[in-house]
């Protein structure tokens, strides 16, 4: 039984930890297209999401317009 206990109680460390490094990539990779995209006169960058794709999607604006931005790994940007 205190086997089974600790068996279940690593899983869950594990998993746990598994979570917050995937959150840490996530953040990270917000941060360098957040960085990207401003380094394009974008600014007001919010809502920054990860597609299945690997493209980012979000809010910004450039020259006072509001657009949806999309960025792909390669860095290219479309706005619409």
């Amino acid at each position: 039984m205190k086997a089974a206990l600790l068996s279940v109680l690593a899983i869950l460390l594990s998993a746990t930890a598994f979570a917050q490094t995937r959150n840490q990539a996530a953040a990270a990779g917000a941060a360098g297209v957040t960085t990207r995209l401003q380094s394009q006169g974008y600014g007001n960058i919010h809502d920054l999401r990860r597609m299945p794709d690997g493209k980012w999607t979000g809010k910004a604006t450039r020259n006072g317009v509001p657009v949806t931005v999309t960025s792909d790994p390669a860095g290219t940007t479309i706005a619409r």
